[in-house]
């Protein structure tokens, strides 16, 4: 199978404590991946390194036949853990920021995405709650066309009301030919729209195939066997 992410027994450490240790997992074109796991299992460092933003580890990384750099960084949409937007922003400047410093982003797009999500074009960063802002994180991300969306815990600060809302918004908005990897600890919430899921453990990958398998071989939901290995 030709992957479009293929992460090689790729080993991390902090300060000589080890994150992850000796991963691997491919992800093909057009597949919705879960990443779930604890919390210090590795779930952010594995999409910071996929991202570009670490190099300082052993193993192999190819994104689109290329080592993280600038190609692959043209292709990935990054949605990271925390807000990176500054508190003077106006959800306009922030559109416009995308516009001006991305060729794929398609603000007619971001625009109606904005109106769906009931925010105001003028509100102000620092204005927002904390659920306001990772809605307008996600809305830029997501009004990409890239390759692959790489998207950190992005349901973490919004109500459960509003989930179900952007896991759709997710769906319309990603394309067929596109990959998605998606951390979360909301595995109940968010596993209706995976294809597979990998679960990391502290000592490495616990299970790493597709949904249908899962349900199929446990008879169980993926939150259930989330919860049944680590005891949740």
């Amino acid at each position: 199978m030709n992957f479009l992410v293929n992460f090689d027994h790729v080993s991390q450490a902090y300060s000589q404590r080890p994150v992850l240790r000796d991963i691997s997992f491919g992800i093909a074109p057009g597949r919705i991946v879960g990443l779930v796991g604890p919390n210090g299992c590795g779930k952010t460092t594995s999409i910071k390194i996929l991202a570009g933003l670490i190099h300082c580890y052993e193993g192999n990384v190819r994104i689109d036949n290329q080592p993280p750099g600038p190609h692959t960084k043209s292709i990935i949409s990054y949605l990271p853990e925390k807000t990176y937007l500054s508190d003077w922003m106006k959800a306009d400047d922030a559109l416009n920021l995308f516009s001006e410093f991305y060729m794929d982003f398609d603000r007619n797009k971001a625009t109606e995405m904005l109106g769906r999500f009931g925010l105001d074009p003028k509100m102000r960063v620092k204005a927002m709650s904390k659920g306001m802002q990772e809605k307008l994180q996600l809305l830029l991300v997501m009004s990409r066309r890239a390759k692959l969306y790489l998207l950190d815990e992005p349901l973490g600060g919004v109500d459960p009301a509003s989930r179900s809302m952007i896991l759709d918004i997710i769906l319309q908005n990603y394309t067929e030919e596109a990959s998605l990897l998606l951390s979360t600890h909301l595995i109940y919430d968010v596993e209706r729209i995976f294809d597979s899921v990998i679960m990391l453990g502290y000592d490495g990958i616990i299970l790493n195939d597709t949904v249908d398998n899962i349900r199929q071989n446990s008879g169980k939901s993926v939150d259930d066997v989330f919860r049944e290995v680590f005891r949740c």
